[in-house]
């Protein structure tokens, strides 16, 4: 048995699974923390070890695992701090702590990546068909607590095989690039109020971004419901009415919102050359998907101008499946060479 992790800025996924005799992937045990709760990653580590023992998987029958991370990777998957959470992980230290086999720690978006090669295909709702080229590079992106990045190239093995091999990257802190004159004055209010004055594209296409959306159209327009910052989940709070009052400032701040997603992540497949496919991930594309289908995420997409023809060759997907990171990170448990 292994164990596979997908730990976020919000909520924390952790599995023990195997692979089945036709190869497919099998989770057998599965709990959710919310990060909110814990002070640390240790703490709801060591409950789900408790959890999987009193369910019959005590930690030694754990032969090693996976963890994926919402931040950089340092001391080559030895240990991380996560970007939007006061946590340091230590793989090893968690392994001694609670005898189970040895961790590695990998970046979310490359076991996001990976996770691509275990979807079903209702997993996968394509916007766009494209002209998809056997052994291009793939892209995958996704806006969540944080805006995360990954690649796909294609690697010969000599011998007329070859397989994906998984590029990490920070892309989602990459300076964000106005396509517009609203975007424009976005742009300046945001970077009026951050202490760095660099606004990133995370700060745009993300759960805050999407909030900091709305508070900067409000200074401009009247407030046409409740402040969504009551909400529980403001970012899902401005989602949901969206979708039902298509004249309501919340959906006003989505399609601003749609248009610099669509512009980012159709800039990440120019730069790859992505025939291969485009892969939006993360919790906002399925709570926004029928917008996706119908606003200006793909138009943002393609508007390329000179290469405008040449993004439209791009496959583009969006991922519904919750669990993609943690199969991904399950995959590479199994297969620690493939990434």
């Amino acid at each position: 048995m292994i164990l596979c992790g997908d730990i976020g800025g919000t909520k924390t996924l952790l599995a023990l699974a195997d692979k089945a005799a036709d190869g497919r992937l099998r989770i057998h045990f599965q709990r959710r923390y919310l990060a909110r709760d814990y002070p640390d990653f240790a703490a709801p580590f060591a409950d789900f070890i408790a959890a999987a023992a009193a369910a019959g998987q005590p930690p030694h029958t754990i032969r090693s695992g996976c963890l994926a991370v919402a931040g950089p990777i340092e001391t080559q998957g030895r240990s991380a701090r996560l970007t939007n959470l006061p946590w340091r992980i230590d793989a090893d230290a968690l392994a001694a702590q609670q005898a189970c086999g040895p961790l590695r720690l990998v970046n979310d978006f490359v076991a996001a990546a990976a996770g691509i090669a275990a979807l079903d295909d209702d997993a996968l709702v394509t916007l766009q068909a494209g002209q998809p080229l056997d052994h291009a590079p793939r892209v995958i992106v996704g806006a969540g607590t944080g805006l995360g990045t990954a690649s796909l190239v294609w690697q010969n093995d000599g011998q007329g095989r070859g397989r994906y091999r998984i590029l990490p990257g920070e892309g989602g802190h990459c300076a964000f690039a106005p396509t517009d004159a609203e975007q424009a004055a976005l742009w300046y209010w945001l970077a009026a109020r951050l202490p760095s004055g660099r606004v990133t594209a995370e700060e745009v296409i993300s759960g805050r971004g999407l909030l900091a959306i709305h508070d900067f159209l409000r200074t401009q327009h009247a407030a046409d419901a409740a402040d969504p910052r009551a909400a529980a989940d403001p970012a899902a709070a401005i989602s949901a009415l969206a979708a039902t009052a298509p004249h309501s400032l919340a959906r006003r701040a989505l399609d601003l919102f749609c248009r610099a997603y669509g512009a980012f992540a159709g800039d990440l497949a120019l730069l790859l050359l992505a025939r291969g496919g485009v892969y939006i991930a993360g919790g906002i594309a399925a709570q926004i998907l029928p917008l996706l289908r119908s606003g200006p995420f793909l138009a943002a997409f393609n508007a390329k101008a000179e290469h405008a023809r040449l993004a439209a060759l791009m496959p583009l997907h969006v991922v519904t499946d919750p669990d993609l990171g943690l199969k991904g990170a399950a995959l590479l448990a199994l297969s620690p060479d493939d990434d």
